[in-house]
């Protein structure tokens, strides 16, 4: 798929599958809201407004209140491709909420989900 594709669909259209893959294994949307809301600033109410509204993917990510510091601690691979190693900023930034709800999916702690320090 291509980028201009992922950045043109809507949050709304979106944020449903990434909380059907949560409950898919018995987790909850609060769940993925509070990954989101790590990786992205956003409060659980701006969220909910995003996935009832029809900004894009892109300008869900652009119009971030604070990119969390430690995303950049996330690795491994999504789509194929090693996040870490995705030079476009906007794509890699998608690729880590991917990232962060295929762990999530799995069935890793929170809190090695959200990168916390022992």
């Amino acid at each position: 798929m291509n980028s201009e594709k992922v950045y043109n669909m809507e949050f709304a259209k979106l944020y449903p599958l990434l909380v059907q893959k949560a409950e898919r294994k018995g987790r909850t949307a609060e769940e993925v809201d509070t990954i989101i809301s790590w990786l992205t600033g956003y409060q659980t109410e701006d969220i909910r407004k995003a996935a009832a509204g029809s900004i894009s993917y892109s300008d869900f990510f652009r119009n971030a209140p604070q990119l969390n510091p430690d995303r950049k601690l996330i690795k491994g691979v999504v789509c194929g491709v090693r996040v870490e190693e995705i030079e476009e900023p906007l794509m890699r930034e998608i690729r880590y909420l991917d990232k962060l709800i295929d762990e999530f999916a799995k069935g890793k702690a929170m809190e090695k989900i959200l990168r916390k320090k022992a």
